[in-house]
């Protein structure tokens, strides 16, 4: 992981964050974790200006509920493809005209984490773990 993005969206229940705080942890899980280098956080973002300037060679790795497949291996079997970003939804899910906005970008490749509802953080670290293992088998 080398960047969170906190975005903003119809159902994000939590709208103002600290990020020095956030800073603070992030530089303490990643000395526990042994990492050379600490993530970075970004200032909080619209989802819509996250879509618009998404890289058009990158591949943004939509975790949808909605969704019944998980394709990885070949999303990810792409060598050029850069930045990998995974997008996971606020509590409550993403509406369906953000999911509509999310979809349609060309970028956007949708995948399912499990067949149960997951906690927005649970979902956040089985996608990076499916990600992590894809990355790696490529």
């Amino acid at each position: 992981i080398q960047k969170f993005i906190p975005i903003l969206s119809e159902r994000t229940i939590v709208k103002d964050i600290n990020i020095e705080r956030i800073k603070k942890i992030i530089i303490e899980s990643s000395e526990q974790a042994n990492r050379i280098s600490v993530p970075e956080i970004t200032k909080l973002e619209n989802l819509k200006s996250f879509l618009s300037n998404f890289p058009k060679k990158g591949c943004l790795v939509f975790c949808d509920i909605n969704c019944d497949k998980n394709d990885l291996k070949n999303i990810l079997s792409k060598k050029d493809l850069e930045p990998v970003c995974i997008l996971i939804g606020p509590e409550g899910d993403f509406s369906e005209n953000e999911r509509k906005l999310i979809i349609d970008l060309e970028q956007s490749q949708s995948i399912s984490l499990a067949k149960n509802i997951l906690r927005t953080e649970t979902a956040a670290i089985a996608a990076i773990t499916l990600v992590n293992y894809n990355l790696n088998l490529s």
